[in-house]
């Protein structure tokens, strides 16, 4: 913090790098940047799970829902944690989930094969 005399001085002479003042690292701003960004992604993958049950239903024979849920899905368990405890939990309560799910989904979602 500057004292009444160094800001007389910094106002006095010309500019200098010693007399700036520091700036905040580059790191902290990133951080919060990606921090901010999963959260973001998050969200919008809860928002497409929950776009995608009603259009399941409205085109019966298009599958749109589906995609869009498997999106969703892949979002949530990548960008939250909550959200992949989430679904761990709900894998070990229904065994038979995981077995509808390919084995490229849970190597990018869970990080391993099928059990």
């Amino acid at each position: 913090m500057l004292t009444p005399p160094d800001i007389e001085r910094y106002e006095r002479e010309p500019h200098t790098e010693s007399a700036r003042p520091r700036r905040v690292p580059l790191t902290r701003v990133t951080t919060g940047l990606r921090a901010f960004i999963r959260l973001c992604l998050a969200i919008l993958g809860i928002i497409l799970i929950a776009v995608a049950i009603p259009i399941a239903f409205v085109t019966p024979i298009l599958p749109i829902g589906l995609p869009l849920a498997i999106v969703g899905v892949i979002l949530l368990g990548r960008n939250a944690i909550w959200g992949k405890r989430w679904m761990e939990g709900m894998l070990a309560r229904n065994p038979r989930l995981e077995r509808f799910a390919p084995n490229w989904l849970m190597r990018l979602v869970f990080g391993r094969e099928k059990d």
